[in-house]
């Protein structure tokens, strides 16, 4: 989420000083009309079954393709904000976010606003354990058992947004809201006083806080059940999100990619800290990340080490040298990129994709406390570029864009499909170029915020596969292996929370891990999926993808998928050359019959005949996809695991 437009009162706007992530959005408003489609530009579908699904908040109705629900999971009570504008709660929350005393907010915009206080984010895995962050703190799930996931411990730590993140015994926690505190307090700051009769709010940062603290909390999960905070580092803008990135030659040390979004802290808040623009201030805070390195046995030791400055130009040192990145919300004005939202990373290909407002731009990570840019690029059609997702090989990258800062409706039959969507680019040499889009199908209502957002690689081989959460729009298993025509072919989506106004909530982040998709619900809780086969997955591709298990994932940084040669693999390729019929029937058969005899007998030999057949086959195939699916397959074939 990179926006909330304020649409209260003039008060509201200027005592609660958000983060710019929370700057222009909508919390809960009457429904707003969408404008005609521009020239030449498509919607989504309005004849989808997820276009008019009932609304409710747990009782919603709900519409599936190749995606099985298995349990939702509610959030923890201290989580729960509740159904009552005038509850205590609500009160102590708006106090700890800065609102005055006696503000007058109308009661469905102080619910929302209230609510964004306790909305899940990010989420992280290690062994049998979910780590899900929440802008109120965070909850560790058992998922041992997805059927029967249940909660181990909850966190109460305010701040915003509370993206996690796991390494070994450590946990890594984003906060940028200045509600903060170094002690995880629930109290907050207190809020400035109502202006005077005739006098203007109060404009600019809030006042400068010793106990405030805006960057990364380290904390010591050893004791699961009691995660302790055993470090912290203060930045200038906080921590909006943060990467993990290792480094193959040092083992003893891990670095964080700090992107912060927010205003710039005041130097007697934090020293060393400043804004404005390079021409007038060549020390401004703007127009760099933070390299945080972490020294593994000493964490409470982990300082900045680096705060590259890589939206510059290294020939003329100009630190804001991108500054031509178009917009269809500035009306094709150039804006200037000043930070980054996400950054993904590849340690293994030296490589991290940063999605970075106007722009995406590909970095050199060879040395991690030194990140370079090597490439830039920008689209019209973009209104801020928000996290970004390599393909296995390395060779694709598929950029989202924020358009309406998660807040807006922005998937109905009147949206631009080439607007809130993703950006595939193919990568070459260094180079991206440009494929395609891909964007939600299927319309959603008025009332739905909806826009691309966090997603993750689903391990089937033969097959690049992102599942993706779109907010209120449900989630979206996007295939783009053919990067100049991606396609859906799996969803699952609920109704919106209310008819007539748009009310924060659906899936902030869709993650597969160990076989299954995990899914942040931000009012509700936690969702728990498995694929289900239809024309467009097998069974086997499914079960493929199963065989690959990690014992932990970070989603922002991307370790290479490896499968085994186990049969199932053979299958999954053998259905998708019977897809695309890369292979005549005859031949599938044939090798099908010589797999099921194998597995009879745990003999290799029966498959020989089979591999030598896929090898041939990979010589003449009609296209690069099914020659590699060949190659693959006679690899596995030749030396299976029974």
């Amino acid at each position: 989420m990179n926006q909330i437009r304020t649409v209260t009162v003039r008060l509201l706007a200027a005592s609660l000083f958000l983060c710019s992530a929370l700057a222009a959005g909508v919390f809960a408003q009457g429904l707003e009309k969408a404008p005609p489609l521009p020239a030449g530009m498509t919607g989504s579908n309005p004849d989808d079954p997820r276009s008019k699904l009932s609304p409710g908040l747990f009782d919603a109705g709900e519409a599936a393709m190749g995606i099985k629900h298995l349990m939702l999971l509610r959030k923890p009570d201290a989580f729960q904000l509740g159904v009552d504008p005038n509850s205590p709660k609500v009160d102590k929350a708006l106090t700890a976010l800065g609102v005055p005393p006696g503000a007058q907010i109308p009661a469905a915009m102080k619910m929302s606003f209230a609510g964004l206080a306790f909305a899940n984010s990010d989420i992280a895995f290690q062994g049998n354990h979910l780590f899900l962050g929440n802008f109120y703190g965070m909850n560790i799930y058992d998922i041992s058992d997805p059927a029967k996931a249940k909660l181990v411990t909850s966190m109460l730590c305010p701040g915003g947004q509370g993206d996690v993140s796991v390494y070994k015994n450590l946990m890594f926690m984003s906060v940028e809201m200045p509600n903060g505190r170094i002690d995880c307090g629930e109290q907050g700051f207190a809020p400035p006083p109502p202006p005077a009769a005739g006098q203007a709010p109060q404009q600019g940062p809030p006042a400068a806080q010793k106990d405030r603290f805006r960057g990364v909390r380290i904390f010591d999960i050893s004791d699961i059940r009691s995660p302790k905070q055993v470090g912290f580092v203060q930045t200038c803008r906080g921590s909006h999100t943060h990467t993990l990135v290792t480094d193959p030659k040092d083992s003893s040390n891990i670095y964080v990619y700090v992107s912060g979004t927010s205003f710039v802290r005041q130097d007697e808040e934090l020293g060393g800290c400043s804004g404005g623009s390079p021409d007038k201030n060549p020390n401004t805070a703007l127009f760099r990340i933070d390299v945080i390195k972490v020294p593994l046995a000493a964490p409470q030791d982990a300082k900045i080490v680096s705060s590259p400055r890589i939206f510059g130009d290294q020939a003329t040192g100009k630190i804001n040298a991108l500054t031509d990145a178009g917009s269809h919300e500035n009306k094709g004005r150039p804006v200037e990129t000043d930070q980054c939202h996400d950054i993904t990373v590849y340690p293994e290909i030296g490589l991290a994709a940063g999605a970075c407002s106007g722009n995406g731009i590909l970095l050199d990570i060879k040395d991690p406390a030194n990140p370079k840019r090597i490439e830039a690029v920008n689209d019209p059609n973009y209104a801020y570029w928000h996290s970004a997702s390599f393909s296995n090989d390395g060779k694709k990258v598929v950029y989202t864009d924020e358009w309406g800062g998660g807040m807006g409706a922005r998937c109905r039959a009147t949206d631009p499909n080439k607007w809130g969507a993703n950006a595939i680019f193919n990568l070459n040499g260094g180079k991206l170029a440009f494929a395609n889009y891909y964007k939600l199908p299927a319309a959603q209502t008025d009332s739905e915020n909806c826009v691309a957002h966090n997603g993750s690689l689903v391990p089937v081989p033969g097959r690049d596969l992102k599942i993706q959460a779109w907010y209120q729009g449900g989630i979206s298993l996007m295939d783009f292996t053919d990067a100049a025509n991606p396609m859906e072919i799996a969803y699952f989506d609920r109704g919106p929370i209310d008819p007539n106004m748009i009310v924060l909530a659906g899936s902030w982040s869709a993650y597969w891990y160990n076989g299954r998709i995990y899914s942040s619900e931000i009012a509700r809780g936690l969702d728990i999926f498995e694929l289900a086969p239809t024309k467009f997955m097998t069974q086997n591709e499914i079960d493929a993808a199963k065989t690959v298990q990690v014992p932990s994932l970070n989603v922002q940084m991307q370790e290479k998928i490896r499968w085994g040669n186990q049969l199932v693999v053979a299958k999954a390729y053998l259905d998708q050359l019977e897809r695309s019929q890369g292979l005549s029937a005859g031949e599938i058969a044939s090798m099908r019959d010589a797999i099921k005899k194998a597995e009879g007998s745990k003999n290799a030999k029966d498959l020989k005949s089979s591999a030598a057949s896929a090898e041939k086959a990979a010589k003449s195939a009609k296209n690069a996809t099914d020659a590699a699916r060949l190659k693959a397959l006679a690899n596995v074939l030749k030396q299976p695991t029974f």
